[in-house]
């Protein structure tokens, strides 16, 4: 295990997370949003987005070594794989005022639910902050180890 793996390991970490955090803000910011995208000449709604994440994985060889050394394997961190849209469906208001009313007198608006995204931003934050709590133990230890090579 590298020295500096732990650092790698809780950036990899942050980095996701505050890309989660970017998502849940562009969520909330298109809260009202009604003309998003147009398909098949009609307007859609924003579409809510989430952030899906997987381990990172270590090539075939690491596994192997590994294996042969009977050393357990401490991971490699995360990675964002894709970001998706939530295909529930779009949340239906009576306006017949509204530009973007369907002749019913409805008008479609985005998926966005304001308490889920407030629910995974804290979450997302919190994440964000053991991890950084997880890097400056890590970057203590460091320089706690550099200090006593010194003074030898």
């Amino acid at each position: 295990m590298s020295i500096f793996q732990s650092l790698n390991i809780t950036a990899s970490a942050l980095a996701a997370q505050r890309l989660r955090m970017d998502v849940i803000s562009s969520n909330m910011a298109n809260i009202d949003t009604t003309r998003a995208r147009l398909i098949n000449g009609k307007w859609e709604p924003y579409r809510r987005k989430l952030v899906v994440m997987e381990p990172r994985q270590e090539d075939f060889n690491t596994y192997l070594q590994a294996a042969m050394n009977r050393s357990g394997s401490v991971g490699n961190g995360v990675k964002v794989t894709k970001i998706i849209e939530d295909s529930t469906p779009f949340k239906l208001t009576y306006d017949p005022s509204h530009p973007d009313a369907e002749p019913d007198g409805y008008v479609r608006l985005p998926n966005v639910d304001p308490l889920k995204e407030m629910v995974d931003l804290i979450g997302a934050t919190r994440s964000y902050e053991a991890n950084v709590t997880v890097f400056n133990a890590s970057k203590g230890m460091l320089m706690k180890a550099l200090e006593i090579g010194k003074s030898s």
